[in-house]
């Protein structure tokens, strides 16, 4: 193994930053229930308040349009079970005539793309819109599938295997037109792209700590004013009624203070990433030939690069630049384990061998040039190394 270690995978998690850990170091003496009406719990109510605005500003909304939860998952879960219960009629049925329409894409994460799957198989008509060799939804379908039927259309901001950027704004004034609901799950673009609810002009949006140099366990939801609700999680009367538990007090200061620093260096940190993307980007297509960028040109995540190299697979790519200390991924954290392609770059129009061979590189605060350098002179010999193992031709293999 390598003594030198690369952290290349922001967008799986990140590590709390050294302000948030002391944040949340400092508060721990504070073990109030926030629910409570004696001091220790006033004083952990407080808390508790100061991070939604917090979260609140990062976003431009109100802090009462703020709910936390436990993450991502259950923000979106959230969302597609209040469609559920919107598009049922008092029997749990679907009427005849309701909006029972979903939109979605193709590219979505899985808790997305699962939790629209569910609603199918309960009579929702669900699409899955189609995307660009880039991963930008297909306006025209998306227009087309648009109706006074439609009750949710929900495309995430930014996708976490090729960091593409769709154009929040414009789909939700579609939605809107329509008389949809709009979400967004915008967990990968938070903290890394200016993120204004009212701008997007959307209902619903998903956000999610430890993408943020926050703790894990710990997510939020934003709702738009009037906009309905309904609790995932019934008993208490915590968060207005909406998502009962005791507050996680410790998990929610330490996202508050995340979202404080996200919002006073997002424009620093899409600066200093993106010239780190085109250091890597650049070096990798230099040095190793018959290689693909995967994702959108200019609309993409300063942070996020996806490149395939055809002739190598990717888990064998990911294990030998381990043995070098570089730790990536091959795409979505979520969705390790599986030996099934990526069902982003599939969407795309790359095949199972690109898919299969490729990599994504996911940086942050603390990575370096020299890191980036690294990367450049170890990846080419692994890269030539297992071309020359490969059963493809010559020319497949980059050879």
């Amino acid at each position: 193994m390598a003594d030198r270690r690369v952290y290349v995978d922001y967008n799986a998690t990140t590590p709390l930053r050294a302000e948030v850990k002391a944040a949340m170091i400092e508060d721990f003496d504070i073990y109030g229930n926030a629910s409570s009406m004696h001091a220790a719990g006033r004083l952990a109510h407080a808390r508790v308040e100061e991070a939604r605005i917090a979260i609140g500003k990062l976003l431009g909304a109100p802090p009462r349009d703020i709910i936390f939860t436990s993450g991502g998952s259950e923000s979106n879960n959230t969302v597609f079970q209040t469609m559920r219960r919107l598009g049922s009629g008092p029997d749990g049925k679907l009427p005849a005539g309701g909006r029972t329409e979903i939109i979605t894409t193709s590219v979505e994460h899985p808790c997305v793309l699962n939790s629209a799957a569910y609603l199918k198989t309960l009579g929702f008509n669900v699409t899955f819109l189609p995307v660009d060799e880039y991963g930008k939804i297909k306006m025209e379908a998306y227009k087309a599938a648009l109706s006074d039927k439609t009750l949710l259309v929900s495309v995430m901001m930014a996708n976490n295997e090729i960091g593409t950027i769709q154009d929040i704004k414009e789909i939700a004034r579609l939605a809107k037109a329509a008389g949809a609901f709009m979400h967004t799950d915008a967990v990968q673009a938070v903290g890394k792209i200016p993120v204004d609810v009212e701008d997007l002009g959307v209902d619903y949006l998903t956000m999610s700590a430890h993408k943020i140099y926050g703790p894990k366990g710990i997510g939020a939801l934003y709702i738009r004013e009037g906009a309905p609700i309904f609790p995932l999680i019934h008993g208490g009367h915590q968060e207005d009624g909406l998502r009962a538990g005791t507050y996680n007090n410790i998990g929610i200061l330490g996202f508050g203070k995340a979202a404080e620093l996200a919002a006073d260096s997002v424009d620093r940190y899409g600066r200093e990433l993106s010239v780190l993307r085109k250091r890597l980007r650049d070096g990798l297509l230099a040095k190793i030939p018959n290689i693909k960028i995967n994702g959108h040109p200019t609309d993409v995540l300063p942070n996020t690069i996806d490149i395939s190299f055809p002739g190598a697979e990717g888990e064998a790519i990911l294990l030998s630049m381990d043995i070098m200390g570089i730790e990536a991924s091959t795409g979505s954290a979520c969705a390790s384990g599986s030996l099934e392609p990526s069902h982003v770059l599939m969407a795309t129009g790359a095949g199972p061998e690109l898919a299969h061979g490729s990599i994504r590189f996911s940086m942050g605060w603390g990575i370096t040039q020299a890191d980036i350098d690294y990367i450049i002179e170890t990846l080419p010999p692994i890269i030539s190394r297992l071309r020359a193992m490969s059963t493809l031709s010559p020319a497949q293999a980059g050879a």
